[in-house]
């Protein structure tokens, strides 16, 4: 009976010592529904590697800067952490490591402000007992805790997801980070404020500030949602733009064959009748160049590519190639919409890889370059392959991924080296670089996570 008595005592009385104690666990937990919220939020797929390296370091950083750093500067120096954190371990933009630890502290400052002052009136205690006394310190984290689990299991099983374009111009992404960035300082002050002064504030005023938070949070997610709609439409304005202009091509030359198509077929009857075949294998080599390009103009269009940033950067290098007198043969059976990469670094490997083919090609008698995208069921793998022709016979396929190397004058040789960055950020990607005779390629793997 003594026992228990004795642990009473020192769970209801001022214990700075026990409460040091049990700074461990509550850190523990407070990072984990943290940590969960934020894949929660975006849908992010995780290993328990990421999991566990994660809140090891953050629950160190935290006990170190509890410890260390005097309040409230701390609280400062734990989101930056975060932010750092989400952005390295989750490998997350800049732009979503900031938005999620916004929406995880606001979520905290807006229960935290909804349930102080009806919990110091119940107990009839101050916002000093709270923090000096374990057992009010461990019954406040627990009512906030299951608030914030119950959100988790709420984005979890109703499917609620936040999304953002990946493709948000550097202006609006400037204006979204640094409003993001003051609602962050804003918020933290606000907790400090509700940790230390909530006791002396009328109930009215807290019911204030939560209704000034709640109204944040919404105008914030609102505007942001026109920002990224307000993206997405000058997404699919240029999309339509470069369709229409391909449609406008694609129209000539459906036309030109049409009116030409009694000359054609009277000049295939002429080789035939004079038995010449090597002049019908001639003719048709050419014309069958004008049938791949009328085929190629009718695999690009957005149904097919459908992904409006990717069909742009198709299309822009399509028209480059063509501007070179490249021969360019298509193939794409493969839909973006499953691609198991984010389509910012995919975009950036893509446009590297056809400058280079583009470049090679170019400077050859046979101007080739072969497109492929498509999947491989068999193997969980989804495949882009670039081939094209190339003068230079001698280069070294391991060589060409170390930085400053190029095979190319006047150039830097940054490309495939910024390649190379992005394959060693992605697990489950790789480049395999060959060369034939003819061809030179670039097979880029993309496997399921």
């Amino acid at each position: 009976m003594e026992f228990f008595n004795n642990i009473w005592v020192a769970l209801s009385t001022p214990n700075e010592s026990l409460l040091k104690m049990l700074y461990i666990p509550f850190t523990i937990i407070e990072n984990f529904l943290i940590f969960l919220l934020f894949v929660s939020i975006l849908k992010i797929h995780y290993s328990k590697k990421q999991v566990f390296v994660y809140l090891l370091t953050m629950s160190i950083i935290v006990l170190i800067n509890i410890l260390f750093i005097p309040s409230p500067i701390n609280t400062f120096v734990n989101y930056f952490i975060m932010i750092l954190l989400i952005y390295v371990i989750l490998k997350q933009s800049i732009l979503k490591s900031i938005l999620l630890t916004v929406i995880s502290t606001l979520l905290f400052a807006l229960i935290s402000t909804l349930i102080t002052n009806p919990y110091l009136s119940i107990f009839n205690i101050s916002t000093n007992e709270i923090s000096s006394i374990p057992i009010y310190r461990i019954i406040y984290l627990a009512i906030i805790y299951i608030f914030i689990g119950a959100i988790i299991l709420l984005l979890k099983y109703r499917n609620i997801k936040i999304n953002l374009l990946d493709y948000i111009d550097n202006k609006n992404k400037s204006l979204i980070i640094f409003n993001l960035l003051l609602g962050l300082f804003t918020l933290s002050v606000q907790l400090v404020i509700t940790i230390y002064y909530t006791d002396t504030l009328p109930t009215v005023i807290t019911f204030l500030s939560f209704i000034s938070l709640l109204t944040y949070f919404s105008i914030s997610l609102f505007s942001l949602n026109r920002v990224v709609k307000l993206s997405q439409t000058s997404q699919k304005l240029a999309t339509s733009e470069e369709y229409n202009n391909t449609l406008r091509i694609l129209h000539d030359n459906v036309r030109g064959f049409k009116h030409d198509f009694d000359n054609i077929v009277t000049t295939i009857g002429g080789y035939i009748r004079t038995n010449d075949m090597e002049g019908l294998k001639q003719y048709y080599l050419q014309l069958e160049d004008d049938c791949q390009r009328v085929n190629n103009l009718y695999i690009l269009n957005p149904e097919v590519v459908n992904n409006d940033g990717i069909y742009n950067l198709i299309m822009k290098k399509y028209h480059e190639a063509e501007e070179k007198n490249i021969k360019v043969n298509i193939s794409f059976l493969l839909d973006l919409s499953t691609l198991n990469m984010k389509i910012y670094e995919f975009a950036r490997i893509l446009g590297i890889l056809l400058d280079n083919a583009i470049e090679a090609s170019s400077e050859c008698e046979e101007k080739v370059i072969n497109l492929t995208f498509r999947n491989d069921s068999k193997n969980s793998r989804q495949l882009i392959i670039v081939e094209n022709t190339y003068n230079n016979k001698d280069v070294d396929t391991h060589k060409i991924f170390e930085k400053g190397v190029s095979g190319k004058e006047n150039h830097t040789g940054l490309g495939l080296w910024e390649v190379n960055k992005l394959l060693n950020k992605n697990k489950n990607i790789t480049l395999f670089t060959t060369k034939n005779e003819k061809y030179f390629t670039q097979q880029l793997e993309i496997y399921n996570n």
